[in-house]
């Protein structure tokens, strides 16, 4: 107990050069926990952000591309799957349930998500949470839109208001429908998913702003009407005979009109005309406009990919060979767990080298350490040599030196570990904001344990060095006075 008194008291003389060293060593430790922190945090929050689903089918490309612009709005799609094949799918028997997704818009830099009611009622994240309101009701009319909750958060958006969303998913798009507001009708509770960065609305509504003028397509029958009103010659409420009127003699002995008369009357064909109906009434262009359209007259084409979940976990892999042999359309299906695993891999080597740096800037901290107490036993000889003068064996002075250089590194690593989670309870808003990944913040996990217990082993180790050195130093080399 004296010789930690005494460590302390040594170092508590010298507050200058340890508080140095401890903020190096803590620094350091701090990189090696924050890089390993952030790695788990990140495989956690990718983990947590789409669960019970057993596949995602989309268009043939990359296995990561489709989790990635599908589930965490990472990436742009490259094509489409026709609403009938996405329609096949969903009605085979494997399958228990589906939720499309049809992307490409977005909203002031917010993806924009075009979905039905599906997404509502299966879509989990977190081992099974379910999708809840925080205010208002799920998507029901043709331009309704449900919010993200960070995006009616730094959007300040409220139930009523309207949006209108662009082309496009970049900060800045190509083309405004703005001829087409939707109306916000429900706010989602905050999930700490990618969840909470998009805008939903209905594949209806998706498809609607599309449309060319603003009006949904003719019909075949209002393109036959239409030719058969062009090839009809007009009828003036009169049977005429072209033969009987040139067999007809011409009849002088009818009073005849003067000819000022004859051309001041309006010619009469047997209609009556209202000049003020003709002006009121509005231009028939053979299409229904926005107004007039509710969600059933809309026909969607296509989606971009969509969530299955089938009747039974063993059908899994069947289902994703039928999907991936689909012969009618181009197709894949992944299973969230492999694809995410598959992207871990490829990472792994950047994780790797992320996790070197950090431990090469550890031993320079505790390098760093080592320096210090090894250049200081110069300036603390006549120290040490009054320590043996009055009674202090050389294991006395080992131990001295060994305490001192571990309470300079469990202070560092203590320190490095404060500074960490000050780091993350600061940065976490602000990754989550930016990037729309929660970094989760939770208690120092086994390898956090085993980083912090390697840097309070070596510093203990490193002790011995300048120990040994003061213990071989002897008595009178202290004492005596260097010129």
């Amino acid at each position: 107990m004296l010789v930690f008194d005494l460590a302390l008291k040594s170092l508590r003389n010298r507050a200058f050069s340890t508080s140095l060293t401890v903020g190096s060593i803590a620094l350091s430790v701090a990189l090696l926990i924050g890089v390993e922190n952030v790695r788990a945090g990140m495989r956690e929050s990718f983990s947590n952000t789409i669960s019970q689903t057993d596949l995602i089918v989309g268009t043939k490309g990359g296995t990561i591309q489709l989790l990635l612009y599908s589930v965490f709005g990472m990436g742009a799609p490259t094509e489409n799957v026709s609403w009938e094949a996405y329609r096949e799918w969903a009605d085979h028997p494997a399958v228990e349930w589906t939720i499309p997704y049809s992307l490409g818009d977005s909203h002031r830099g917010f993806r924009v998500i075009g979905t039905n009611e599906d997404f509502f009622r299966h879509y989990r994240y977190r081992g099974g949470q379910e999708i809840a309101l925080a205010e208002g009701r799920a998507n029901e009319g043709l331009f309704d839109v449900t919010l993200g909750a960070d995006v009616a958060a730094e959007l300040n958006y409220a139930l009523g208001d309207e949006i209108a969303v662009t082309h496009g998913l970049g900060e800045v798009g190509f083309i405004n429908h703005d001829h087409m507001p939707f109306t916000v009708t429900g706010v989602l509770a905050k999930t700490f998913t990618p969840v909470d960065r998009a805008i939903y609305v209905t594949l209806e509504g998706m498809e609607a702003i599309h449309w060319e003028d603003g009006a949904p397509p003719a019909s075949d029958d209002e393109h036959d009407h239409e030719a058969e009103a062009q090839a009809t010659p007009a009828d003036d409420g009169h049977a005429h005979d072209e033969a009987e009127a040139q067999a007809a003699p011409a009849d002088d002995g009818h009073a005849h009109d003067d000819e000022a008369d004859a051309q001041a009357a309006p010619a009469d064909d047997g209609h009556a005309h209202d000049e003020a109906d003709a002006q009121a009434a509005p231009a028939d262009d053979g299409h229904a406009h926005t107004e007039d359209v509710s969600i059933e007259d809309v026909e969607v084409t296509q989606v971009t990919s969509f969530f299955v979940g089938t009747t039974n976990r063993r059908d899994v892999l069947q289902l994703q060979r039928e999907i991936n042999d689909f012969e009618d359309e181009p197709m894949m299906a992944v299973i969230p767990g492999a694809a995410l695993n598959e992207m871990w891999q490829g990472l792994a080597y950047a994780e790797t080298g992320l996790r070197l740096v950090a431990i090469f800037v550890v031993l320079v901290g505790l390098l760093g350490m080592l320096v210090s107490l090894y250049t200081s036993l110069n300036e603390r000889r006549r120290e040490m040599a009054i320590l043996r003068a009055v009674g202090a064996g050389p294991n006395r002075i080992i131990a001295l030196l060994v305490l001192e250089s571990l309470c300079l590194a469990s202070a560092g690593a203590l320190a490095g570990l404060t500074l960490v989670y000050a780091l993350l309870s600061v940065a976490q808003p602000l990754v989550e904001a930016q990037a729309g990944l929660f970094i989760p913040i939770r208690p120092p996990g086994s390898i956090e344990l085993l980083f912090l217990g390697a840097v309070v082993t070596a510093g203990f180790l490193m002790g011995f060095v300048p120990a040994l050195k003061a213990y071989r130093t002897a008595l009178h080399d202290g004492l005596a006075v260097r010129v």
